[in-house]
């Protein structure tokens, strides 16, 4: 299967592209793939390079205008943040959204690409979460401005002959953009389930992508208990892609019942986890001069803040790369969700990834 993003950038009214669009935009995307295969890093659309170093993210911020702040479901907010010649991005991209606190949240993006002046992103409140939500909720107002970094893409929309979309509640919203830009006639199919009808967003813009119904399933857990991927993939073809957000045991479900031949792509809500357990190890911090043990039930960044309280992060999920550090010694357990593959070879985010053997040695 090709792993090509699809070449369908495109808002929901330009869904029947002259034959010219099309060759050009193939062209384009072929030179593209070609430029990303030399790089040797993996297509991440919309991505800037950042330096496998200890410090910020290179990608250069924007300061933006919340010009609406709405409910759009239970516990959900919409954003509209605007500004003047914003970079355009493909289905499956984020924004980093620098709250007034200094927190970092990530929130993908769900309005239309090809829109220049705003970004939209919406966010469930996390009633026992770490602030930022209840921050985006309650203190972040039209008028605020908010800096944004990105956008990024980590969740590309590949080419393939089908597609199947599994949505958790505001798991939507990577895969709305997705959905808009399918072709006419494409092969796909959606399903999205929640906790309840009320507190699933965009229902009614999700019910318009299939006016004729039996592409779309809708499961309210207190309706009609959880959704049931495995009858929902049972029949793909050869090829199929299957792209899935939402909470861990969905994706493990969607795992489980991923039909043999298809691919599936997942977009997580926290940081990944390993089966092996997390053992402890040491960190030596080369240029400090010392040497630290990083207990199982903590994180390499917590350990190195104990003796470099400078030490700059902001996320502590993986997401934002601001704790990336070089790695000059040892083998990486990667958790992050960031990292390209070139990065990942000399670099870690010490937040989330931990060390495979006894030791790392980092360039601190």
């Amino acid at each position: 299967m090709s792993n090509k993003p699809v070449p369908f950038p495109f808002p929901a009214r330009l869904r029947k592209p002259a034959p010219l669009l099309l060759a050009a935009g193939a062209a384009l995307l072929v030179g593209r793939a070609v430029r990303r295969r030399a790089s040797g890093a993996r297509p991440r659309a919309g991505s800037a390079t950042r330096p496998p170093v200890p410090g910020q993210s290179a990608v250069r911020p924007l300061t933006l205008l919340v010009t609406a702040h709405e409910r759009l479901a239970d516990g959900v907010v919409l954003l509209r943040l605007e500004g003047t010649g914003l970079p355009r991005w493909e289905p499956g991209a984020h924004l980093d959204l620098v709250l007034p606190s200094g927190l970092v949240r990530q929130y993908s993006l769900c309005g239309d690409p090809e829109d220049t002046s705003s970004y939209t992103v919406a966010a469930r409140l996390v009633e026992d979460g770490r602030g930022g939500s209840r921050e985006l909720h309650e203190q972040v107002q039209e008028g605020t401005e908010l800096e944004v970094r990105g956008p990024r893409n980590r969740f590309p929309l590949v080419e393939a002959p089908a597609y199947a979309f599994v949505a958790g509640g505001i798991g939507i919203t990577p895969l709305l953009p997705m959905l808009r830009a399918l072709p006419e006639g494409a092969n796909w199919r959606l399903l999205y389930g929640g906790r309840t009808r009320a507190s699933m967003p965009f229902l009614e813009e999700v019910g318009k992508l299939d006016p004729e119904g039996g592409r779309v399933t809708v499961v309210a857990e207190d309706e009609d208990g959880r959704p049931e991927p495995g009858a929902f993939l049972a029949d793909l073809p050869e090829g199929a892609a299957v792209y899935c957000c939402g909470p861990e045991g969905l994706m493990a479900a969607v795992a489980e019942h991923l039909p043999e031949g298809a691919a599936l792509h997942l977009e997580r809500f926290a940081p990944r986890t390993t089966a092996d357990g997390d053992g402890e190890f040491e960190v030596e911090l080369r240029r400090s001069g010392r040497t630290l043990t990083v207990p199982g039930d903590s994180s390499v960044l917590a350990a190195v803040r104990a003796e470099l309280p400078n030490t700059p992060y902001s996320c502590e999920q993986g997401w934002c790369g601001t704790c990336q550090q070089k790695v000059l010694e040892g083998e990486i357990d990667h958790r992050d969700e960031l990292l390209t593959d070139s990065e990942r070879g000399d670099s870690m985010l010490i937040c989330v990834s931990r060390c495979r053997g006894t030791r790392l040695v980092l360039d601190m």
